[in-house]
């Protein structure tokens, strides 16, 4: 178990872990990337990049996808050539994961009383969003890699409040992966996003530790009295932070995580957290503060990732850290 984070396929990231003391990285934006589709030299300048890593002793954990609603019907054909793409980079350099989000099959019923639009729950669509990953997993499976599923809500309040990705609903993951039915189909986990719905992380990982496939390391912060003044639907009772700024039991979380035979890396999401991030750039879409924390002119990202590294590795054996 290395400690990374999430970034671009870049030299550039590359070195800057290598100086900072960091084992892995997370490739994201691949759609976009030096070997995303429409690439003529998307194997050569795969293995230099994987060159490079080796050079820095850098693991590249894991491959991010896409990060869309593969099910949206303009999406599909997109989407498919997006992961087929990135399991054949992940074959190619010995990659053992690709990540992305399953998404969902968004459509509207009226209700029988009213006559008022409400949405179909996704539940209902299991069997279509089965028949599309299927066989993508075998393409998978048949080259030695594994896809692991994101369960970010995409919703309001970091919630699955009218959101397009599946797995934000906990309580599908079981009923998914029985649709599924395949080996190497997991979750690309992430604390933060459990929180922010007051899911237990550690009770989860007990639940479903086998089927965790890559970590996105993240924390959040629940404001208890907002909660209990306005309740979970309220901009500010959660919020994501940095790891070792929230609130999430990380000694339990790795404790479990190893318990469970996890067998990859924690790769800390930055960016997301109101203050270590930089502030002259665009603030993610869940991300609201007030004008006079916005500092602008400050770039804290990096020493957000410094400073979420050195909490982390406290719990992390030395032996796993590399």
């Amino acid at each position: 178990m290395r400690i990374g984070f999430l970034t671009e396929a870049t030299v550039e990231a590359l070195e800057w872990a290598k100086q900072n003391g960091f084992g892995s990285i997370s490739w994201m934006r691949f759609a976009d990337s030096l070997a995303g589709p429409g690439k003529e030299r998307w194997r050569e300048d795969t293995e230099r990049f994987a060159a490079e890593a080796q050079a820095r002793n850098v693991r590249i954990s894991a491959i991010g996808a896409l990060y869309q609603n593969p099910l949206d019907p303009v999406q599909t054909d997109y989407a498919r050539t997006v992961f087929h793409r990135a399991v054949d980079v992940a074959a190619l350099i010995g990659v053992r994961t690709v990540s992305g989000f399953v998404g969902a099959i968004i459509e509207t019923t009226l209700n029988a009383r009213r006559k008022n639009p409400v949405y179909t729950p996704l539940e209902n669509y299991l069997p279509r969003v089965a028949a599309f990953w299927q066989p993508i997993a075998k393409y998978a499976a048949d080259r030695g890699v594994r896809l692991a599923f994101e369960h970010c809500p995409q919703g309001q309040y970091h919630l699955p409040i009218m959101h397009y990705n599946l797995l934000g609903q906990p309580a599908l993951w079981e009923r998914f992966f029985d649709a599924m039915n395949c080996e190497n189909v997991g979750l690309e986990w992430d604390a933060s996003h459990l929180m922010c719905q007051i899911i237990d992380p550690v009770a989860n990982i007990h639940k479903f530790g086998s089927r965790i496939f890559h970590v996105h390391a993240k924390d959040a912060f629940i404001d208890r009295q907002l909660l209990e003044v306005y309740g979970i639907c309220h901009h500010g009772v959660a919020e994501h932070r940095s790891p070792g700024f929230g609130q999430a039991n990380w000694p339990e979380i790795i404790h479990a995580l190893l318990r469970a035979g996890y067998d990859s890396d924690l790769n800390i999401e930055g960016r997301h957290d109101p203050v270590l991030r930089d502030h002259d750039a665009t603030p993610p879409p869940d991300i609201t503060l007030a004008p006079e924390t916005r500092q602008a002119g400050q770039k804290l990202e990096k020493e957000g990732l410094r400073l979420a590294k050195r909490w982390l590795e406290q719990f992390v054996p030395p032996e796993t850290n590399r």
